[in-house]
């Protein structure tokens, strides 16, 4: 299986996604292309032993950088690492793509370059939250802040199709984000939006409020790209806070600190659980290609653990089950 890998994406590129790329041979065996200026790729390497016959340069001469409008920037270089990355894919030379770039630029560049599945009618990027009873995903986080009800509907449709052949979940609960669980609560989007998939044959539970999205309460959460990338954003400073505030009471007392050292499994297993880098990064799905979106602060193992995700995408072809599931509507 052959990755692209935006190797000049990240906050830390392209030192971090080398890395991450070659754990992911290591770990995998995956064959990784990279994405970049190919002089700096090269001097970079000297710093890594890995397997040369399954790790590869592709020059993009350009980056767009985080705070660069996507639409323009995508259209003005097109030697860019995600343009020239996608360019693979499109023309069939690499099996999936991988970017902790500009998420605005990459899922501009994949609509226009790799475009929609059939009936699809905008992108959602969905992401792996951690709940008390496992985990959740949420769509879209980010792609379309100004979606229609039928784009949630489609949300539901591809997010079921992912959670069944990825996450392994048979029959996926989805619920509707609301500011109440009732029906009738909520903006004339969001009523609209519950109707249709009251209609439809996901098995819909309803709307859900934010305090629903931690207790576990459906495996798929629906809300348009601005609400869903603020509870992503919320969701991560939290996380952060919770360790901090952590480590300032166990420093706080010699019993804090013996209580955490007894308690130092509960708490390893609680860090990995509401580490990003875990879940590696988030499918933009709905495009005709396999794309994964990491965060822009990715470490190398989140870089190793998106490839690792990418892989599964293509093995268990879900675009081709999202596809499916469509065409029964």
């Amino acid at each position: 299986m052959k990755i692209v890998l935006d190797a000049m994406g990240g906050d830390n590129a392209p030192t971090v996604e080398i890395d991450g790329a070659i754990q992911a041979i290591a770990e995998f065996g995956h064959e990784i292309v990279l994405v970049g200026d190919e002089c700096r790729l090269k001097e970079e390497l000297k710093k890594f032993n890995y397997d040369s016959t399954k790790l590869s340069i592709k020059h993009a001469s350009e980056v767009i950088e985080m705070h660069e409008p996507a639409a323009i920037s995508v259209r003005r270089k097109r030697d860019s690492s995600i343009v020239v990355g996608l360019d693979l894919l499109k023309k069939g030379t690499a099996d999936a793509f991988v970017s902790a770039g500009n998420t605005g630029a990459v899922v501009c560049a994949a609509t226009l370059f790799l475009r929609l599945l059939p009936g699809i009618e905008r992108p959602g990027i969905a992401i792996i939250m951690p709940s008390v009873t496992g985990t959740s995903l949420i769509i879209d986080v980010g792609a379309n802040i100004n979606p229609k009800p039928i784009h949630l509907l489609q949300y539901g449709i591809m997010a079921d199709a992912y959670s069944r052949y990825i996450l392994k979940t048979p029959d996926p609960s989805v619920g509707l984000l609301s500011v109440g669980e009732e029906e009738t609560k909520g903006t004339e989007f969001i009523k609209e939006a519950h109707t249709l998939l009251s209609e439809s044959k996901l098995n819909f539970i309803g709307n859900v409020e934010g305090r629903d999205i931690y207790a576990g309460k459906a495996d798929i959460i629906l809300c348009d790209g601005f609400v869903g990338n603020v509870i992503l954003k919320i969701s991560e400073s939290v996380a952060d806070t919770i360790m901090q505030l952590v480590r300032q009471e166990i420093k706080s007392s010699i019993i804090a600190t013996v209580g955490a050292a007894l308690s130092s499994s509960a708490f390893s297993v609680l860090k990995k659980k509401m580490d990003y880098s875990e879940y590696g990064g988030a499918p933009l799905l709905g495009v005709d290609g396999r794309c994964i979106i990491s965060h822009g602060s990715s470490t190398a193992k989140a870089i190793k653990n998106a490839i690792r995700v990418e892989a599964d995408f293509v093995s268990q072809d879900v675009n081709k089950h999202i596809v499916e599931e469509l065409e029964s509507y």
